[in-house]
C-alpha cells in the first residue's frame, strides 16, 4: 500500500534570522521531519491551508498573502491584500473557501475577506473592532485583543476568542452580503484570558483554552431556535500543580479526534488530555516536561503516535513519541534548528 505524504509548513518570526514560512517532508512512521525550503514572507504569525488542499493563506506584515500549493507541497506566491487593521496573529477560513477570517490582537479587530475564485484574496467583506474593558492587572492591557477566530463545524458562526476581554464572541456568517452579526457572547471567567478554541471532530463540544487560569473549560455545543448555544459541562487544569510561571499557549487534538493536547510555556509542559467520546469531558493521560523554552504551538502528526512542539525562545522544533497507554510521552531525535518559530501547520499531500 502507497504510504501517505505530508508536509508541515512552520511560520516563524522574521524580525532577526528567519526569512519566512519553511516547509519540511514528514516521515510519519518515524516521526521525524527534513526541511526542504523556506519562503520568503515576512512574520507569518499563523497560516492555514484550504479545505480542498490547494491554496495557503498566511498573516503577513501587510495583511494577509496567499500561495497556490503544488502537488509537491512547495508554495506559489499569489497576492497580498490588506485586512483594514493592523497586523493579524491568527487566521480561518470556511469549508468551501468562500471567506478568510483574521484575528487582530494589536487593535481587537475581527477582519472578514472574500476570497477570488481563483483563490487569491480579495477586498475586505467587513470588520469590526471589539469595545469594552477586560482586566486591569498592572502587567497587562485591558484594551480588546482577538487572539483566536474560528469557524463553528456547521459553517454557520465564527467564534472571536478576546482574551483581553474575557469573552468568546459568537458572529453570525451571511455568506451572501460578506457581513458579520453578533448573535451571542461566551462569558469566560474573569481574568481567565481565553488563548484559543477548538471543537470537537464529530462538532458536539467546543473547548476554550485560557491561558491566565491555565484551565480548558468544556462546552456542549449545538443549535436550537434562539440559535447557537455553548453549555459549559467542564473545567480541567492543565497543570499539574500551581505554578505562577504558568501560561497555556496552544491545543490541537489528535487526529482521530481521542486526544487533545495542550501546551504550556514558563512551566515548558505538554499536558494531553482524553476526551471522552459520549461526554466529550476531558480526563487527564499525562503531562509531559518539554526539552526548550516557550512552547508557542505543537501539532500532532497524522498517526497519532508523535506530536511536535515549537519552541520559540530557544529556536528549535522538537519531535516526542507518545504512549498513550503507559501515560507517558518521550522526546526523540534532535532538536531542528529554527528561528523563532510560531505556528504550524501539516498538510496531506495529493497523489
Amino acid at each position: 500500500m502507497k504510504q501517505e505524504k505530508y508536509v508541515a509548513y512552520v511560520g516563524t518570526y522574521t524580525y532577526e534570522h528567519s526569512i519566512g514560512i519553511h516547509i519540511y517532508d514528514l516521515d510519519v512512521l518515524n516521526g521525524t521531519m527534513k526541511e526542504r525550503k523556506v519562503i520568503e514572507i515576512n512574520n507569518p504569525s499563523d497560516l492555514i491551508v484550504s479545505t480542498n488542499g490547494k491554496f495557503l493563506y498566511s498573516i503577513t506584515d501587510e495583511g494577509v498573502k496567499s500561495f497556490k500549493v503544488l502537488p509537491d507541497g512547495d508554495l506559489e506566491p499569489m497576492n497580498e491584500q490588506w485586512i483594514g487593521g493592523m497586523r493579524g496573529c491568527y487566521i480561518d477560513v470556511d469549508r468551501e473557501n468562500r471567506y478568510l477570517y483574521v484575528a487582530g490582537y494589536h487593535d481587537g479587530r475581527v477582519s472578514m475577506m472574500n476570497i477570488n475564485e481563483d483563490g487569491s484574496v480579495g477586498e475586505i467583506a467587513d470588520g469590526i473592532f471589539h469595545k469594552g474593558v477586560g482586566r486591569s492587572a498592572a502587567d497587562r492591557s485591558s484594551r480588546p485583543h482577538v487572539n483566536c477566530v474560528k469557524v463553528t463545524p456547521d459553517q454557520k458562526y465564527l467564534c472571536a476568542v478576546d482574551g483581553a476581554l474575557d469573552h468568546v464572541k459568537v458572529y453570525r456568517i451571511n455568506y451572501t452580503t460578506g457581513k458579520l452579526k453578533l448573535v451571542d457572547i461566551i462569558r469566560c471567567d474573569l481574568d481567565s484570558a481565553p488563548k484559543m478554541i477548538r471543537f470537537s471532530k464529530d462538532g458536539k463540544n467546543a473547548y476554550i483554552l485560557n491561558e491566565l487560569k491555565n484551565t480548558v473549560d468544556v462546552y456542549n455545543y449545538y443549535i436550537d431556535e434562539k440559535g447557537p448555544e455553548f453549555d459549559r459541562i467542564q473545567t480541567i487544569s492543565t497543570e499539574a500543580k500551581v505554578d505562577d510561571r504558568c501560561s497555556s499557549q496552544n491545543m490541537e487534538f489528535s487526529w482521530d479526534g481521542k486526544y487533545l493536547f495542550c501546551c504550556s510555556a514558563g512551566t515548558d509542559e505538554v499536558t494531553i488530555f482524553e476526551r471522552g467520546e459520549e461526554t466529550g469531558m476531558l480526563t487527564l493521560n499525562c503531562i509531559t516536561p518539554i526539552s526548550g523554552d516557550f512552547p508557542k504551538a505543537l501539532a500532532v502528526f497524522p498517526d497519532d503516535k508523535h506530536f511536535m512542539t515549537l519552541n520559540h525562545e530557544t529556536n528549535e522544533i522538537n519531535t516526542y513519541a507518545t504512549f498513550y497507554d503507559k501515560k507517558f510521552a518521550l522526546m526523540e531525535g534532535k532538536p531542528i534548528k529554527i528561528d523563532k518559530p510560531n505556528c504550524v501547520f501539516i498538510h496531506k499531500l495529493e497523489g
